[in-house]
C-alpha cells in the first residue's frame, strides 16, 4: 500500500507545507523566522521540501520552498536553506516510515523541558504521546552539523515527538497533517500539566488500560486529516 508521500503530486506536497505553516503560525508554535516544516518529496524519499531561511511559518511559498537532499544540502528551490536542516535530514536518514518533520519553539513545551520532568498522561493531548516522550539534553544551541542532528534522531528513536530541553521540539509523521496536528497537542498537553501543577499538584490518574485504549482512538490518520482540514479552514476565515 502506497503512503501519502508517493500518492501526493509534488505541488500538493508543497502545498501541505505551505497550509501546515499558516497552521502553526496560527496556533502559537511561530518564534519569529525561527522553527521549521518539511515533507519528503513524493516519490523520491532521498529529497525533502522545506521552510525557507528568514522567512515565518506564514511566510511559505511555491517559490521560496526549498528542496533539500538527506545530507542536508540545498539542491534546489529559491530560498535560503536552514541552518538547522539537519534535524530534518538525520530523522529522515533514520525513519523511513517519516514523511514530516517539524522543529518549533512553542511557550509550554521549552517550559516543561526546563523543568526535565517527563510528560504525565493527564490529558487527552498528553495520551497522543504515551508511547514516549524522550529528551534531548546534549546543548542547548542550534543544530547545525550532522552530527547534532544524528544526535537528535538518536533522541528520538521510534517516538513521535523529542523535547530539546531549553530549547524546543522536534515532531514527527507519516504525513504533514499528522505532524503539525502532533506539534499542537504537545504544546496543549505541556500547557495542561505544567498548570495542574502550579494549581497545587496532579491527582488520580487512569490506569493503562484507559490510556492505551484513548492512545489508539486519537492516533488514527483519519483524527490529523479531519482536524488539519479544520484548522486550515479556520485560517482562511480570519485571512478572508
Amino acid at each position: 500500500m502506497k503512503s501519502e508521500a508517493e500518492i501526493m503530486t509534488v505541488e500538493e506536497a508543497k502545498q501541505k507545507v505551505i497550509d501546515g505553516g499558516l497552521i502553526l503560525e496560527h496556533n502559537g508554535q511561530a518564534d519569529l523566522t525561527r522553527g521549521h516544516l518539511s515533507v519528503r518529496v513524493p516519490g523520491d524519499p532521498n529529497h525533502f521540501f522545506m521552510k525557507p531561511h528568514s522567512y515565518g511559518f506564514d511566510e511559505i511559498t511555491m517559490d521560496n520552498i526549498v528542496i533539500c537532499n538527506l545530507d542536508g544540502e540545498k539542491v534546489g528551490g529559491g530560498g535560503r536553506r536552514h541552518s538547522e536542516v539537519f534535524i530534518h535530514s538525520e530523522i529522515y536518514k533514520a525513519r523511513p516510515d517519516v514523511n514530516s518533520v517539524i522543529h518549533s519553539h512553542p511557550d509550554n513545551a521549552v517550559a516543561l523541558s526546563a523543568t526535565g520532568k517527563q510528560l504525565k498522561m493527564i490529558s487527552q493531548p498528553s495520551v497522543a504521546f504515551a508511547d514516549g516522550l524522550p529528551y534531548y539534553t546534549d546543548t542547548i544551541d542550534l543544530i547545525r552539523s550532522k552530527d547534532m542532528g544524528e544526535g537528535v534522531a538518536k533522541a528520538l528513536g521510534q517516538c513521535k515527538a523529542v523535547l530539546m530541553r531549553n530549547h524546543g521540539v522536534a515532531v514527527v509523521g507519516r504525513s504533514v497533517e499528522e505532524t503539525v496536528i502532533l506539534a499542537i497537542m504537545l504544546e496543549n498537553a505541556c500547557r495542561i500539566q505544567l498548570l495542574a501543577e502550579a494549581a497545587g499538584g496532579i491527582g488520580d490518574t487512569f490506569d493503562a488500560e484507559y490510556i492505551e485504549r484513548l492512545h489508539y482512538n486519537i492516533s488514527r490518520p483519519e483524527q490529523y486529516s479531519i482536524n488539519f482540514e479544520y484548522l486550515k479552514r479556520k485560517v482562511m476565515r480570519g485571512r478572508g
